[in-house]
């Protein structure tokens, strides 16, 4: 699905990813992990298209990105902070969203499923983050494309609509999607994601499953496995 092959981004000095090398498989729900500055943000931002490598290629299904903005239309994309205008309705910028993308949409359906209803004729300005974060999941995942890329979907959510956001993940893995995860919750890492990798300083450190990264580091718990090589490589 995702091929990274020898991937280097550097920022001026500073080397932000050190010759990457990835394979993500259809189907697959996978979290990307990893400290402040480890490189995560920008390893996705590369697969977006968003951040250009200065050396290595990026494949999903088989061929390059570069120079290639169509394959874009396959990704849904949640970003850490969505930002639109707060002048506009809920039902405003679904329709927007949807006019910009151009393809069918099951905003209707997702609305449903977060009981949203009440909130589409209130400006974002007015809304609890909970609920524009509830917002942006709609938007993220009503068209139904085969990579979905989520950077920290859980923040703002109460409980039960963590639950659905689970829920709503799994569902879409059944479906043959491939989702990639950004999270600072390890609990909700460990409870959807097949498989971790493990950024450090521009690096995979690790790529395997969550019992895997248990036994490699002589945990039993998964939040205390991450705290492991973090206190390991910062001895």
């Amino acid at each position: 699905m995702v091929t990274i092959e020898n991937l280097h981004k550097k920022f001026g000095n500073n080397i932000v990813l050190d010759g990457v090398d990835l394979e993500v498989k259809q189907g697959s729900i996978i979290a990307v992990l990893g400290p402040n500055g480890s490189g995560k943000t920008t390893l996705i931002k590369s697969i977006l298209g968003m951040v250009v490598p200065n050396k290595g290629t990026i494949s999903i299904n088989g061929t390059s990105i570069e120079k290639n903005w169509e394959y874009r239309r396959e990704i849904d994309y949640l970003p850490q902070i969505a930002n639109f205008p707060g002048n506009l309705t809920v039902k405003e910028l679904i329709k927007m969203i949807k006019d910009l993308r151009n393809k069918t949409a099951k905003d209707d359906e997702l609305i449903a499923f977060f009981k949203l209803e009440s909130f589409l004729d209130k400006k974002l300005s007015t809304l609890s983050g909970g609920t524009k974060q509830k917002v942006n999941l709609v938007l993220t995942f009503m068209f139904d494309s085969t990579l979905v890329i989520l950077d920290e979907p859980t923040s703002g959510l109460d409980p039960i609509s963590l639950i659905r956001l689970k829920e709503l993940i799994h569902a879409e893995k059944a479906k043959g999607k491939t989702i990639l995860i950004t999270s600072h919750i390890m609990n909700f890492v460990e409870e959807v994601a097949e498989g971790v990798i493990f950024i450090l300083e521009g690096k995979i450190y690790f790529n395997g499953s969550v019992q895997e990264l248990k036994s490699k580091t002589g945990q039993t718990d998964f939040e205390h496995a991450i705290a492991t090589i973090l206190s390991d490589n910062h001895a």
